[in-house]
């Protein structure tokens, strides 16, 4: 087909290609992200590799290998999902190994030819907008699902970070925040422009949930006890120590109570404190079926020192349950405080007492519970996370003259 005829037909309008045969091209996206382990990165990507429209959009997934202690989200919940492993794109930094990586990346690239390169979590950030330049792949975007400018680092590497971050954000086109929290904390600290930024809320949906009843004998728990869970990483900066605290406190208030942690990781709790808890403490590593663990909740509680957006009080919302959580990062953007739970500053004490509150007030905690499950149905469904997407690369695919501007209502032909 000639070259004229070929352009000619990518300005057309969507209408006339159904309308006469013609289709406008299949964007080809390539996702990276460091590795799929159990958490919300991973949910969003499987979500948007399943949802986005395959008539629209040709895509491929290149993901590195979970680290020890960690749980892998494609072999729990989703092993049918096409992924191309890297080794080298683990979370852990070796030279080589990077170099390496960011080499068989650059081939990967120029073997699919994507229109754009989407990348997601740190390394995979770094080392797949590399590739993208080195390859001359014409888009590249990156998701910010949190950042590390508090909590993680040393002050001098902290520094280090963020410049690397500013670099790295002037190689991009588009930048999206999982919240309007974590785009503000990125571009008060340079990282990025105001109008780079996109935010696409995480979205997610749980399945079925059995009966709280049968739940708990699923997971040995005792009938008719107040429930407090925990899902996510045990990692340093989750503050499962602080999670301990505030367990011990609460379990001096309300005798009966017993928690629930659904995760792993590389933190090494106290044993002294886990003793002191000891049966009212129910330790249950990854499970596919979170569902079943929110089941069996009565709250969630969450004491991190620093999140992103975090999908396990998302998943709790659907599930209709309210949350007590540290007020960090977009936190705040998903639990409405006073509406849908209660949120503290990072005092183990004021933790203790709103999650004493929601225990002793059952009526509170179901109107939190069903107000939390409306919120979080309308804003973080998986759809909506879909349609987001959808949007931000149509908006590329249009300014870049890939596909035709969208006409308004009532313009014809």
């Amino acid at each position: 087909m000639p070259e004229f005829v070929r352009l000619n037909i990518w300005h057309m309008s969507t209408a006339t290609y159904q309308s006469t045969g013609f289709g406008i091209p299949r964007l080809r996206v390539m996702r990276v992200i460091t590795r799929m382990n159990i958490g919300g990165p991973a949910v969003q990507v499987s979500a948007l590799m399943r949802g986005l429209d395959s008539e629209r959009f040709d895509h491929r997934l290149i993901a590195g290998l979970v680290g020890a202690g960690e749980a892998d989200y494609l072999d729990q919940r989703a092993p049918d999902l096409p992924v191309q492993r890297l080794d080298g794109l683990g979370r852990a930094v070796r030279p080589t190994d990077d170099v390496r990586c960011l080499l068989e990346l650059t081939a990967a690239m120029r073997r699919f030819r994507p229109h754009i390169v989407h990348t997601h979590t740190a390394k995979a950030g770094a080392l797949g907008r590399a590739a993208a330049v080195l390859a001359r792949v014409p888009s590249r975007v990156h998701t910010f699902h949190g950042h590390l400018l508090h909590g993680y680092f040393s002050p001098a590497k902290t520094r280090v970070v963020v410049q690397a971050e500013r670099g790295l954000a002037a190689l991009s086109d588009k930048l999206v925040a999982v919240g309007s929290r974590v785009r503000d904390d990125l571009v008060a600290a340079g990282i990025g422009k105001a109008n780079q930024f996109t935010v696409v809320p995480p979205g997610t949906r749980l399945a079925t949930a059995p009966e709280p009843a049968e739940a708990r004998r699923l997971l040995g728990l005792p009938q008719g006890c107040p429930v407090v869970a925990y899902v996510g990483r045990i990692t340093g900066i989750k503050r499962p120590d602080r999670f301990l605290a505030v367990a011990r406190e609460v379990r001096h208030a309300v005798p009966g109570v017993h928690f629930v942690v659904c995760g792993s990781g590389d933190f090494q709790p106290d044993p002294e404190a886990v003793a002191e808890l000891g049966d009212s403490l129910h330790l249950l590593g990854w499970r596919a079926d979170v569902e079943t663990v929110y089941a069996a909740a009565d709250l969630v509680l969450l004491t991190s020192d620093n999140e992103g957006m975090p999908v396990s009080l998302i998943e709790a919302g659907l599930a209709g349950l309210p949350a007590v959580a540290t007020n960090v990062g977009s936190v705040a953007e998903v639990v409405q405080d006073g509406t849908t739970g209660l949120l503290a500053g990072l005092s183990s004490g004021e933790l203790a007492r709103h999650t004493v509150t929601l225990l002793r007030d059952g009526e509170l905690r179901r109107e939190m519970g069903t107000q939390a499950w409306t919120f979080t149905t309308q804003r973080f469904g998986e759809e909506r996370l879909v349609a987001d997407t959808q949007a931000l690369y149509t908006s590329i695919a249009v300014a870049r003259g890939w596909w035709p501007a969208p006409r308004s209502k009532g313009e014809h032909c």
